[in-house]
């Protein structure tokens, strides 16, 4: 196996049996233990949390973990992209094409786990578009594997070793075969990319064939989006929040202090819609959220509650603001 220059400078080393595994950041003895050995002991943790000999055998036999999700753990970015560039890459023109072509194509469906769930239609294609594309992206690594490379790593064993039991259990209920189990490096799952826990904590069978199929069933996927953001405290009466300007000589105090006003308050301190217009006279409460484009200029956004609720899907800023300027563009409610 051809192993990076960068994994290696990482400090990959060869283990027993040919194994490569990166060695940097875990607790001292976290490699220690040979991989087979490890994996003795989460099938004796499974077995205890009811996986069956059929399952384990299934989805662990024979697997190794791979170099390149420990490299892909292990990298940083050579730099941090500012708001505008990824905006540009995440919010493209073809994909808001496309998303009001799915809006409208699945609109009967879409209206329904809207109106059951109270969370507006654009936002849960403005998430499946940001996550997978439209379900077109969606990992190509066996989840369980992925999960247990990580977990045996040592980095973040503890976490990622947990999500390895919900794997196994998701495995164990039926909801999906072994072999199709698919997703991120870091095991994120389906067109929804959730994590097992919030596979476990959020998933729906929406279209009540008796299966949580994230991976290949949209009803399921637009449903377990909506349960996630209704759980999480969604409001469907408001939006998500809104790009503004400030007035010259603005105490940005208030922004570093992540300080929430109502929309009035806001106002009265010079702060309008982009363009000059005036805010919602509604008393919403929102904070201001300050972010940096790539020519050192600021760009200033209003974030609502709902702001706050797409951070626990993903604590990227970046991210929250993707999604809703996705949403905004699709421009159906």
């Amino acid at each position: 196996m051809d192993v990076p220059a960068a994994a290696l400078r990482a400090g990959i080393r060869l283990l027993a049996g040919g194994v490569l595994l990166a060695g940097l950041g875990g607790p001292a003895g976290a490699n220690e233990q040979p991989f087979d050995a490890w994996l003795d002991g989460v099938r004796q943790e499974a077995r205890g949390r009811g996986v069956s000999d059929r399952i384990l055998d299934a989805s662990l036999t024979g697997i190794k973990p791979i170099p390149r999700i420990i490299e892909l753990d292990r990298s940083q970015p050579e730099f941090k992209l500012k708001v505008d560039e990824y905006l540009s890459r995440v919010v493209t023109q073809g994909r808001i094409d496309y998303g009001r072509t799915l809006l409208q194509r699945h609109h009967e469906l879409l209206d329904a786990v809207s109106k059951q769930y109270g969370v507006q239609k654009r936002f849960i294609v403005a998430l499946w578009g940001i996550e997978t594309d439209f379900g077109r992206i969606t990992g190509g690594f066996d989840v369980v594997t992925a999960l247990a490379t990580l977990a045996y790593d040592g980095r973040r064993s503890e976490f990622f070793r947990k999500e390895l039991m919900f794997a196994l259990e998701i495995l164990e209920q039926g909801h999906i075969a072994p072999k199709d189990m698919q997703g991120s490096w870091a095991g994120a799952m389906g067109q929804s990319q959730f994590m097992p826990s919030s596979f476990h904590l959020f998933a729906v069978d929406q279209d009540r064939d008796g299966d949580k199929d994230i991976w290949g069933s949209l009803p399921d996927v637009f449903g377990s989006i909506a349960t996630y953001l209704s759980k999480s405290g969604w409001r469907d009466d408001i939006t998500w929040g809104r790009e503004v300007s400030i007035p010259a000589g603005f105490d940005k105090t208030a922004i570093a202090q992540e300080t929430k006003k109502t929309l009035p308050q806001w106002e009265a301190l010079g702060v309008r819609k982009v363009g000059g217009g005036e805010l919602p006279g509604r008393a919403v409460e929102g904070r201001m959220v300050e972010v940096t484009q790539r020519d050192g200029s600021s760009r200033y956004f209003m974030a609502y509650e709902n702001f706050e609720t797409i951070l626990k899907w993903n604590r990227s800023t970046y991210f929250a603001i993707a999604v809703g300027t996705l949403a905004d563009a699709l421009g159906a409610r």
